[in-house]
């Protein structure tokens, strides 16, 4: 080849990399940052950007459920541009829907291999807003090591989760650690406590707080039962600390050794089992305890929706972007990584995946059913209603209101937003 000649190819190949550089993207998405989320999600889009040639940048949110709602209502108000693929909470579709654009025709029918309670979650008006990116239901983290060692059951109840943390917790203290303690949950004034609050009630035969025909129920004997149960926790076997305790919080007491049960989501069981955790290979998972003998195990549902702005300046490759990352593939990396909860069906039947997270098989019911919370009938009022409920909760746990008072309170402020219509 002539100098000419490569002297040409070299500045046609210049030309193409600038054309190709030009013609290249940037997608901003939001992404959660509690335990591994981060990370798993720029591995991700970063996977996504080499193969498509377009750039993806990670825009952190608070941990805080309730405080990354606010920052997003506060974007989407003012129509910014400025993030293109928004990561949204199960309970966030019919609050956001006329801020996002409809995936349908961007999803060709894949959508068919989901949970259909999650579509049907994620459509508002006939309109598809957000992809189930993985799912989610509350758990019971226990140590094996120290049931055996004490001769303490599973608990099936909350009494006899309560029991078993008293004769751990005074045997573990005996035995020189002051800072163990039985049991660690979300106990901040967030959307966290909405979630364990509800599983406590909802265990108790206590009912969602609303019903499905719009009627305030939380006002009933079981749910005053629940309350004054889990109330009785506080300075006995979890530290009153955990009344500022969000999911990060409770899994940095339980994985550092110092706690008997905690609640929690499945993220935390690949953190607690990596190689650098001091409880690896003494953690078990089961379904949260029962509110006695006729109770009923009771997991909230959770998990995280994609979901594309309107606003957005490149919403068709923003809705690829997600059509990619809610994919079968990436959500069994995601699964295998960072044991996040597939939404789609097959994926429970993987065996990689249930060699990797072996409990998404046992519990599989559990998350399949998860406890709804109160939002597709309270619509755009479910914040206020979830405000209400953690804010009341809260009162009674820390003692400042007894179970009583909150409820008969709670179930006055409630009707007073129904009546503005769900």
């Amino acid at each position: 080849m002539s100098r000419m000649t490569i002297k040409h190819w070299l500045l046609g190949a210049a030309a193409g990399l600038m054309a190709a550089a030009a013609q290249a993207e940037t997608i901003t998405i939001s992404c959660g940052a509690v335990g591994a989320e981060r990370q798993l999600c720029e591995q991700g889009v970063n996977a996504w950007a080499e193969k498509t040639g377009n750039e993806v940048k990670v825009v952190s949110t608070p941990n805080s459920a309730t405080e990354r709602l606010s920052l997003y209502q506060q974007l989407l108000a003012a129509q910014s541009p400025d993030v293109d693929v928004f990561q949204i909470d199960v309970v966030w579709p019919g609050m956001l829907a006329n801020h996002m654009i409809d995936l349908t025709p961007y999803m060709k029918g894949a959508e068919d291999d989901f949970f259909p309670a999650l579509i049907r979650n994620n459509t508002v008006d006939g309109k598809l807003v957000a992809m189930p990116w993985f799912t989610d239901a509350g758990v019971l983290y226990y140590r094996k090591d120290l049931l055996a060692k004490y001769d303490q059951p599973v608990p099936q109840t909350w009494d006899q989760l309560t029991d078993a943390a008293h004769v751990v917790m005074k045997g573990e203290r005996d035995a020189g650690n002051d800072k163990f303690w039985g049991y660690v949950w979300q106990g901040r004034a967030y959307e966290g406590l909405t979630c364990d609050a509800l599983e406590w009630i909802a265990s108790y035969g206590g009912g969602t707080i609303i019903g499905a025909d719009g009627k305030v129920t939380v006002n009933n004997p079981q749910a005053k039962a629940a309350l004054t149960r889990a109330s009785s926790w506080i300075d006995d076997i979890s530290p009153r600390s955990v009344l500022n305790y969000t999911e990060e919080e409770a899994r940095g007491v339980f994985q550092s050794g110092n706690a008997l049960f905690m609640r929690n989501w499945p993220y935390a069981w690949s953190l607690a089992q990596s190689d650098d955790s001091p409880v690896k290979g003494k953690v078990g998972v089961v379904a949260l305890p029962k509110g006695g003998d006729d109770g009923q195990h009771a997991g909230t549902l959770g998990g995280w929706q994609l979901a594309v702005s309107k606003y957005s300046k490149n919403p068709d490759l923003a809705a690829d972007l997600v059509r990619y990352l809610t994919s079968y593939q990436e959500q069994k990396r995601r699964a295998i990584e960072g044991s996040y909860n597939p939404t789609i069906p097959a994926l429970y039947k993987d065996q990689d995946v249930l060699a990797a997270v072996p409990f998404f098989g046992k519990l599989y019911t559990t998350f399949e059913n998860g406890v709804p919370r109160p939002s597709s009938v309270t619509g755009d009022q479910y914040g206020r209603v979830s405000n209400a409920f953690f804010n009341k909760v809260h009162n009674v746990l820390s003692g400042d209101a007894d179970p009583d008072t909150a409820l008969a309170a709670l179930e006055r402020e409630l009707r007073r937003l129904g009546r503005r219509g769900w």
